[in-house]
């Protein structure tokens, strides 16, 4: 964040760290000799060796430079319009807020906190975002983003304010309900949380996260695979709100001591909407996570979702197969269902017989017979499986593979004539057989059975409006395993607009490797080979890794260098 010639060679700073904090001159003369020794940064050194705090260090850059440094915020001084024309998600993505306007003689000019002083086009944005020039000024992160959840929910139009104490009461469901369709005279709670559901859905959101603290609760959403606060109310109003979802969900509102799951049904202008509550019990209280699932979502093809032109074709001649097992893996969240719905699309046809077994049921397909697993009345995967043999199938779909029983059943099902779909839990294609056999599953028949291995990801894709030209640094072409960028290649930097709520991002793509078991493989697996020697092998035999493939498509402009990182950084 900060210029490294200030941190590095600044000679004033170790003057001025000694006037305004506890550094000592003894720990500020061995600083100096592991700078001379060791090189790097002052600043930093001082830092890492918790002699100083971050922000005692910024303090000081910025007496050096003749910044000012706020060390408190406080939101109740400052002006909600102030932030009126600054989305919440560049405002907390940026850490920026402003906090006061000044007139002068020159007009009138707005102060904002920032904790990147040292960012040449943050002030241009905030120009232009607000229409007035801009002063900065600089802060902690912390007390930024708390003005930040503090001035915005006093803005923000779709979240009512509550106010007052509640009593935890219930409510009469019958059926699906239009959350639109909220009335004046209805409780605040219900407003207040069909505004969550129907702010959750416009924004895309995959999940709710209501978070319970010792003096607030905090409402976040997963965006694109990302998690943003929205909200923090009054920890008083947090009992009235679980109860209300609980409710909602058919679940228990008296138990609060054991975790609980139930299922919500309802309407958001006439579409139905899915959602899956969980709860968990926690020091402040229940927290509660919402999935949401749209019903009249269809999958896409598979190429939409992001898999090259090459891997379609050869997952389509997989999928096609008359019998034996295909995996996808990958972590929750990476895609899994989506892409086996997407096979099953294909393969839907009046001469097939297809069956699945889900938890839950993500896209409902026509002419695809799809049961809902409920361990509640031992209704389990692998008793799904056994029922699935009998009732004559070509195709069975299995949502995942979490114990020996239903790995048995189903690799026994792909050797007696079907073709058998399925999710498991690696990090990638080569690690799901030696998955199989640690569960205890016999080598010889995860070779015999399997066809081929998808490992998946998915990475947001830059916004097509507003991303900007970017020169890879020296680093960035190492984390793309480059020396430098082939000719006419152009890769792209994230900003933020309007129409990606100032993200830099808009939809996700698939980062994928599809291992396809050959006989070199099936070999290696029947030997019980490590991972790393399986997948040298599917390398060498013309496997795309993950990272590769991720490469490929910061380089065709779709995503960027930080992304993949993101994405990727345990695959490296």
């Amino acid at each position: 964040m900060t210029p490294p010639d200030l941190l590095r060679t600044a000679p004033k700073l170790g003057q001025l760290l000694l006037k305004h904090t506890s550094l000592t001159q003894e720990q500020l003369d061995e600083a100096l000799k592991i700078q001379s020794s060791e090189g790097g940064m002052l600043g930093e050194i001082l830092v890492r060796r918790n002699i100083i705090l971050p922000h005692e260090l910024m303090r000081a850059l910025c007496i050096q430079l003749g910044m000012t440094f706020i060390d408190e915020l406080k939101p109740s001084d400052i002006d909600p319009q102030l932030v009126k024309n600054i989305p919440i998600n560049y405002a907390k993505t940026k850490e920026v807020i402003p906090i006061l306007r000044e007139e002068t003689p020159k007009g009138p000019v707005i102060s904002v906190a920032v904790t990147d002083p040292f960012n040449d086009t943050l002030a241009d944005d905030l120009q232009v975002l607000t229409g007035q020039p801009i002063k900065i000024v600089v802060s902690t992160s912390m007390r930024i983003q708390d003005a930040i959840n503090r001035v915005y929910e006093r803005t923000n139009p779709n979240l009512e304010k509550i106010e007052g104490e509640f009593h935890e009461e219930t409510y009469d469901l019958e059926g699906p309900i239009d959350i639109l369709e909220a009335t004046e005279e209805d409780a605040p709670v219900i407003k207040f949380v069909n505004s969550l559901i129907f702010r959750a859905v416009k924004e895309k959101a995959s999940d709710i996260h209501i978070e319970p603290f010792e003096k607030e609760f905090v409402v976040r959403y997963r965006i694109d695979g990302v998690l943003y606060d929205i909200i923090r109310q009054p920890k008083r109003a947090h009992a009235a709100i679980s109860s209300r979802i609980k409710v909602m969900g058919t679940l228990d509102i008296a138990e609060k001591r054991l975790p609980q799951d139930g299922r919500i049904k309802i309407k958001i202008a006439g579409k139905d909407v899915d959602i899956r509550l969980s709860t968990v019990p926690t020091h402040f209280g229940e927290r509660l996570v919402l999935r949401i699932l749209e019903q009249s979502s269809t999958p896409l093809e598979l190429d939409q979702l992001g898999f090259s032109e090459k891997s379609c074709k050869m997952i389509e001649k997989l999928i096609f197969r008359k019998y034996g097992i295909i995996l996808v893996t990958g972590p929750t969240g990476s895609g899994k269902s989506t892409t086996l719905s997407s096979c099953l699309v294909k393969l839907n046809s009046p001469e097939r017989n297809i069956l699945t077994a889900e938890d839950p049921i993500e896209y409902q397909i026509h002419g695809i017979n799809q049961v809902q697993i409920n361990p509640k009345i031992e209704l389990t995967f692998a008793r799904a499986l056994r029922a699935f043999l009998r009732q004559n199938p070509d195709v069975i779909m299995v949502g995942e593979i979490r114990d020996k029983e239903t790995a048995e059943i189903a690799i026994n099902a792909s050797l007696t004539g079907h073709l058998v779909l399925s999710t498991l839990h690696t990090n990638d294609a080569a690690s799901a057989a030696t998955r199989l056999i640690d569960m205890g599953v016999e080598p010889f028949l995860v070779a015999s059975s399997m066809l081929g291995i998808v490992a998946q990801r998915l990475m947001r894709k830059v916004c097509q409006k507003c991303k900007q030209p970017h020169t890879p640094t020296d680093f960035e072409l190492h984390e793309l395993a480059l020396e430098k960028l082939p000719p006419g290649v152009q890769i792209y930097k994230a900003t933020g607009c309007q129409a990606c709520s100032q993200s830099g991002y808009s939809g996700r793509t698939v980062v994928h490797e599809l291992m396809i078991v050959d006989d070199t493989v099936r070999s290696l697996i029947v030997r019980n080979s490590d991972a790393g020697t399986v997948k040298k092998a599917a390398v060498e035999a013309g496997m795309t890794t993950l990272r590769e493939d991720g490469v490929r498509k910061v380089l065709e402009g779709i995503t960027t260098v930080d992304e993949l990182m993101r994405a990727t950084h345990a695959d490296i």
